[in-house]
């Protein structure tokens, strides 16, 4: 890092980080790319997968062919991206995906597209799940018209929610049950000499289950839910045994804990100290610098924001509950944001009190050619992170056999433009940076009187609020990030937060865009690849523009006495 009044400079041995980021990319390659060398648990989707207007033509299909529904033509249809988490989840924690995607998930796939399809009449719809490769419609649900069958699954309470359920179906009988059920099991073409009602008697819906068919503690099954006297949903697949359901339930309340009170309790005390020390310290900053970046910040988060909202119409949400919910998320955009502009102004101003100039001003003598070496510094950090993050996973899944599983809610299928994804990556690199890096760094040095323990602290703040990541045991994330962090504090110390900033949005940009890859459509491929060089474009036009201002030399004497 820069001393105050000297020439801006990125001091970097350029061959013995490249020899490292080679490596870091090998490294990445082999274990989080190629199918061949990857863990299972990082696997991604290989197979081709069909367009979401493939799945809305299949869904259309069966529900005039099959339902004899004819779906309304003034709204238009919802197709999102939806997964049983817990089943892959379990197959991952078991090591068991690669057998399941070879005997079964062709015809029971744990991930599809779901159509939902508004019905002619006011109110209702159809949802169709279609398999995402195959086009296959694999299941289906009916709401009609002012239906209770979702408020009544939404009771927490299982004894209440079981009641409400039996008063939803029309308090049909287990006969009545199973006459609907293998009409519809034998129009559907299965066997229903070889299934079991496993579930029915004194209890909501109706299961069959198929003893021939397992894997692990999971059972095929085939479930029956009901409303008003008629078949309201058929949905086959694999039961999730109800022990590593409660284990879930319970890391996920950890992990809640840790999020809440290791993450948002202590970032908000962040910020109150970085308000104090951008008070404290306005003689050697200004109030004039965040502004650019804090905007940019709110903007991004708008976008993205607006960006999730078929997550929102997929779970059901009113036209009154999605706007609350966005009003919700505008609020918080705003607090980040206000987080964000006072840790760029209080860590400046921390750093330059001491000496030290962590971050260059735009004003600065050869600052076009700073930023320019600052980006390629940073992409070669970012090419050992990934290595790193590599090793890391690798060691964490012989040691304490970590395991992932899928969550829709982040997924790019389910976003108005996938291509948008990638720009959450400045988002991270601009915010996190600032407030765990830039400001917590020196404001911890500050209490603790130790450089290493000021890094280790602000880095354990930022890593618990990574904690309801779907990956587990959910301690696995905190460390890993513990030492991922503290490599990005080694970075910003080295050469300050331009540099680490780069090095951040490298890292994530290049990650996401392989979601964009996964795909598979040549628009969001492409927007991927721009994702990969959008630092390097950004950091050239900077260059460009401050490179044909005249460079004025640093003052490195004291001026004449007669001048003063």
């Amino acid at each position: 890092m820069d001393r105050l009044n000297q020439p801006l400079e990125i001091r970097a041995n350029y061959k013995w980080l490249g020899i490292l980021g080679v490596i870091g990319l090998i490294l990445f390659f082999f274990v989080q790319v190629f199918p061949q060398t990857s863990s299972e648990t990082l696997e991604g989707q290989t197979t081709k997968v069909i367009s979401k207007s493939e799945a809305e033509a299949a869904a259309k299909a069966f529900a005039s062919d099959r339902l004899n529904i004819q779906t309304g033509i003034a709204a238009e249809p919802l197709v999102t991206y939806q997964s049983e988490s817990d089943l892959y989840g379990y197959l991952s924690r078991e090591k068991l995906l690669n057998e399941y995607n070879k005997k079964y998930e062709p015809k029971y796939p744990y991930d599809v597209f779901r159509v939902r399809l508004p019905e002619s009449s006011d109110q209702g719809y159809v949802n169709v799940d279609v398999h995402m490769n195959t086009g296959k419609v694999v299941g289906f649900s009916i709401t009609p018209p002012y239906s209770k069958y979702a408020a009544a699954m939404a009771e927490s309470n299982e004894t209440m929610r079981k009641q409400k359920l039996r008063i939803v179906e029309g308090n049909m009988t287990l006969e009545d049950k199973e006459e609907i059920a293998s009409s519809w099991l034998q129009k559907l073409g299965y066997n229903t000499g070889s299934l079991k009602v496993s579930s029915g008697k004194d209890e909501p819906g109706l299961i069959y289950t198929d003893f021939s068919s397992h894997i692990g503690e999971s059972q095929l099954e085939f479930k029956f839910a009901f409303e008003d006297g008629e078949l309201h949903s058929f949905l086959p697949g694999f039961s999730v045994p109800s022990a590593h359901t409660a284990y879930v339930e319970k890391q996920t309340k950890s992990a809640t804990m840790l999020t809440m009170l290791g993450y948002g309790l202590f970032t908000i005390v962040l910020g109150i100290l970085a308000i104090i020390y951008s008070a404290l310290t306005r003689r050697y900053t200004s109030f004039a610098r965040g502004l650019f970046l804090s905007l940019f910040y709110f903007v991004v988060s708008l976008l993205t924001t607006y960006n999730m909202l078929p997550v929102l119409e997929a779970e059901g949400f009113s036209q009154f509950g999605i706007i609350a919910a966005m009003v919700v998320q505008v609020i918080l955009s705003i607090a980040m944001t206000v987080l964000l502009y006072f840790s760029l102004v209080g860590g400046d101003g921390l750093w330059r009190k001491a000496g030290y100039n962590a971050w260059a001003r735009a004003k600065e003598p050869g600052y076009g050619r700073y930023v320019l070496h600052s980006m390629f510094t940073g992409y070669l950090w970012a090419f050992i992170l990934m290595g790193a993050q590599s090793v890391i996973y690798l060691v964490l899944d012989r040691t304490i056999h970590s395991w992932s599983t899928t969550d829709a809610s982040q997924s790019p299928y389910n976003m108005l433009y996938p291509w948008m994804l990638p720009i959450m990556a400045w988002m991270a690199g601009i915010s996190e940076e600032a407030v765990y890096r830039l400001f917590g760094i020196p404001m911890l040095k500050k209490i603790v009187r130790n450089t290493f323990v000021a890094c280790v602290i602000p880095t354990l703040i930022w890593a618990f609020g990574h904690t309801l990541y779907p990956i587990y045991p959910i301690y696995t994330r905190p460390i890993e990030l513990l030492f991922i962090g503290l490599l990005f504090s080694l970075i910003f110390l080295r050469h300050g937060y331009i540099a680490v900033m780069f090095a951040h949005v490298v890292f994530d940009s290049i990650l996401m865009s392989f979601s964009l890859f996964s795909m598979g459509d040549l628009t969001n491929i492409l927007a991927g690849v721009v994702t990969c060089v959008m630092p390097f474009i950004v950091a050239w036009v900077i260059y460009l523009f401050y490179g044909k201002k005249k460079e004025k030399p640093y003052a490195t004497t004291p001026p004449p006495e007669g001048l003063l």
